[in-house]
């Protein structure tokens, strides 16, 4: 009788420990990534000034995102080079970045020497508490940034 206790005991506890969850894994230090985007003004495609200057704060807006997006996922980069002879004749590289950036913050939007500067500000305990809000949280142990595969 005390063997077959003792062969239940085991047999449940063993059950237990597979139903139980992994230690949770909380930060307390966060990065705070920055990131700058540049636009000269001169080269926006509009006639008036106000217009151009208007175009180069998106535009260096973007470039800053752009920075950011790079900074968190990575660049994919497919490169080639053809060689004929002996001499190199043609290079063809593209890169690409792809993600979404949630909780940035403009720092600072200014004019200078001919160019529109945005910098950008990203708080990954922002990021976190903004995802940890949204409607089907995956637990942060078990959160997987995918790389893009196509090109």
């Amino acid at each position: 009788m005390k063997i077959i206790l003792l062969m239940t005991w085991f047999i449940l506890s063993g059950c237990e420990a597979l139903n139980s969850q992994p230690a949770q894994y909380h930060p307390t230090d966060f990065p705070v990534l920055n990131a700058v985007g540049y636009a000269p003004i001169e080269k926006q495609p509009a006639e008036m000034r106000s217009e151009q200057i208007l175009m180069a704060m998106e535009a260096s807006k973007i470039l800053a995102y752009r920075e950011l997006a790079e900074q968190v996922y990575g660049l994919q980069l497919n490169s080639q080079t053809a060689i004929q002879g002996h001499s190199l004749n043609n290079i063809a590289t593209k890169i690409k970045v792809s993600g979404v950036i949630k909780g940035a913050k403009v720092v600072k939007a200014y004019p200078i020497d001919g160019f529109y500067v945005t910098e950008l500000e990203l708080d990954f305990k922002l990021v976190r508490d903004l995802y940890m809000q949204s409607e089907n949280p995956v637990h942060s142990s078990t959160l997987v940034v995918e790389p893009v595969k196509n090109f």
